[in-house]
């Protein structure tokens, strides 16, 4: 084995979590012991019901419920692996699960199935939907734009209709994304749809229902990111390549499922939670967070700028303690220099706690939503109609009038 193999053995993802944060305290602990009452009397001995409850989010929000002790515990995801493994994960652990009913279902949470289940199962207290496409790479094709619309807009969409034909009364979460903010990338401007969507009149139906999201930055070494790219990189002695001069906010898992169990409970109807950030403190800039965790890991950074060179100087690199690093430019389509949480004229509104305020949903332009979703099904469903990125970006605009698309004509799928 070599010392790459050896050296990352023993760091735990909590050690390498505030090697990206910056940070050795947590956050949103206080928030959570102000408002404990406020969370125990919404989810103990209640029905909960988490969507894509497997992922990364899904399933720390999942662990944050668990103390609460609600009475039944559902969780869907598509994925069975990850179920099976959340499932294992839990019973392994001490305390187990605290839960009379727990059940995980792999389903796909706008099949019919899952219509099937909000049907026959008694009502839920709280749905919290974690599902969707969340990479910035979707931006690659027509293809991929219109799966990312079925994921975040049109499932969305008819969950919501299921909801109101079968539930009583509820609060019903949707994670969003910083992206959603002044968004430059039909990844956010998807999930700031989704966001107008369950804000708009009717969809969650006011007089026996609330709807809440959340926007909030990267989750460090969650499933997928360029974090968690970093390890399986190692695991493999493949390059870590890292973008230059581009800083980003991060939260550990623990904190993201914080973040979604207190907007769920705590933010007002029709609001979305936003963490306070100093963007001078909080910060961090990526090549700097690629070169801890390759230091952690036993090994000097050596700062390529051709990929060729880096594939080719792994072993020589590693024979010298040295681990490849290749630095790119930042040139990809719908890539940011840094996160923002708030739009332009959006309100925030402060609702008592000390790391997050709330922010106003506001409502799109009349019949915009409607005519959204109509024509996102139509594109999705029927594979005859034509269609084009120019006109999907067209349509997001319709919804999203701050939506300035950002394409480079470079994709994230060009880099390593």
């Amino acid at each position: 084995m070599t010392a790459m193999a050896d050296a990352g053995r023993d760091i735990s993802i909590e050690a390498l979590s505030a090697l990206a944060t910056g940070r050795a305290a947590e956050l949103f602990a206080s928030d959570m012991q102000a408002r404990e009452a406020d969370i125990r009397a919404c989810v103990t001995g209640r029905r909960v019901l988490v969507i894509g409850g497997a992922g990364s989010i899904g399933s720390a929000t999942v662990r944050a419920l668990l103390p609460f002790a609600p009475r039944s515990l559902h969780v869907v995801d598509q994925s069975e692996n990850n179920l099976v493994e959340l499932l294992r994960d839990l019973r392994s652990a001490p305390p187990g699960i605290p839960v009379p009913d727990f059940r995980v279902l792999p389903i796909d949470f706008g099949s019919p199935v899952m219509h099937r289940v909000l049907r026959e199962e008694p009502p839920y207290d709280m749905v919290l939907n974690f599902a969707a496409l969340k990479h910035v790479r979707s931006e690659r094709d027509v293809p991929s734009l219109l799966h990312l619309l079925d994921t975040n807009v049109v499932k969305c969409a008819r969950l919501l209709r299921w909801l109101g034909d079968t539930q009583r009364s509820y609060r019903y979460f949707c994670v969003s994304t910083d992206k959603a903010a002044r968004p430059v990338n039909l990844m956010g401007a998807s999930k700031r749809v989704m966001e107008e969507i369950i804000f708009a009149d009717g969809a969650v139906p006011r007089e026996r229902a609330a709807a809440t999201s959340a926007r909030f930055p990267n989750v460090a070494f969650s499933d997928g990111s360029l974090l968690d790219g970093f390890l399986r990189r190692l695991r493999k002695r493949q390059p870590l390549a890292v973008p230059v001069q581009t800083r980003r906010y991060f939260i550990t898992l623990v904190e993201a499922g914080r973040i979604c169990l207190l907007a769920a409970v705590c933010a007002p109807d029709r609001h979305l939670l936003v963490p306070r950030v100093d963007g001078e403190k909080d910060l961090r800039e990526l090549q700097a967070v690629a070169e801890a965790v390759l230091r952690a890991h036993g090994f000097e950074p050596r700062h390529y700028r051709d990929e060729a060179e880096a594939k080719r100087g792994v072993e020589a690199d590693l024979k010298g303690g040295r681990y490849p690093l290749l630095l790119t430019p930042l040139d990809t389509s719908g890539e940011k220099s840094c996160e923002e949480f708030i739009d332009d004229g959006e309100r925030t509104v402060e609702i008592g706690l000390a790391d997050l305020t709330a922010v106003a949903g506001r409502s799109a332009p009349a019949g915009a939503v409607e005519a959204f979703v109509r024509r996102a099904e139509e594109l999705v469903s029927n594979p005859a109609a034509a269609v084009s990125k120019d006109e999907i970006v067209r349509l997001v605009g319709s919804v999203v009038p701050s939506f300035h698309h950002l394409e480079t004509g470079h994709s994230l799928d060009q880099r390593m």
